[in-house]
């Protein structure tokens, strides 16, 4: 019985993309409410997460803001596959900070060099950061990466990219639209055109060597409508 119980009392944790944060802190408060359970959450960038996942990290639940690192994951059967889920999207935007009168369209010959000046750009890293790795091919979609790039301040995941902004280090920044969302001190400028960009997808995933209970269960909820709710609420677009 004892063991039974302990077993039972394991909080689950949840290893998942920097910008989830807000809206799953918010899930988890209301998973807590109807469970009691508890959730730990470990936040960073996708790819730093991986790398903890297949270095045998604790995780139960592995949430990622691209395809690429889940498969990634995937590959080395870290994860039980029929478990795999797309749980929400969530789209591109260009932020300045609160008040900014900043105005670019972002476009093919777009004005967005001659606003920056020598001014930053905070985007994630675009070799490993899902959010940097969209960013990169929206500018390059729309013919701007070259003009833009001696600008880029890059960050170890989105949040950090965000901050810069927030704290006014940088002038603008490339973040998610919940990411706008979830900081009072930016505010979108403009948004990226979806078809600049892969679409945005967040894969959720139960590790393979997970054997908590309530890892299944809690995955479940973060598909239930009013789990759904708190992530539009925070700016996440639902699947279909």
């Amino acid at each position: 019985l004892g063991t039974a119980f302990y077993a039972n009392a394991e909080s689950v944790n949840v290893f998942a993309a920097a910008s989830m944060k807000t809206a799953l802190d918010d899930a988890a408060k209301l998973w807590k409410t109807q469970s009691g359970k508890d959730i730990v959450a470990t936040y960073g960038s996708t790819g730093t997460l991986a790398k903890q996942i297949a270095e045998a990290a604790p995780a139960d639940i592995f949430i990622s803001a691209d395809l690429a690192w889940m498969d990634d994951v995937a590959k080395k059967n870290l994860i039980k596959p029929e478990s795999r889920k797309n749980l929400v999207g969530n789209t591109l935007v260009l932020v300045g900070a609160a008040g900014s009168d900043v105005k670019i369209e972002l476009a093919k010959d777009s004005n967005f060099a001659a606003v920056l000046g020598s001014e930053k750009l905070a985007v994630g890293d675009v070799k490993s950061v899902p959010a940097g790795k969209y960013a990169k091919a929206a500018l390059e979609n729309l013919g701007l990466w070259a003009s833009v790039e001696p600008n880029l301040v890059m960050q170890e995941n989105v949040r950090s990219a965000l901050a810069l902004v927030a704290r006014g280090e940088a002038k603008l920044g490339i973040v998610y639209g919940s990411d706008a969302v979830a900081e009072s001190k930016v505010q979108v400028v403009a948004n990226f055109p979806e078809a600049s960009h892969a679409p945005i997808v967040y894969p959720a995933a139960l590790i393979a060597a997970s054997t908590n209970p309530d890892a299944q269960p809690f995955l479940d909820f973060l598909f239930s409508k009013e789990a759904q709710l708190i992530f539009k609420a925070n700016g996440f677009t639902l699947l279909e």
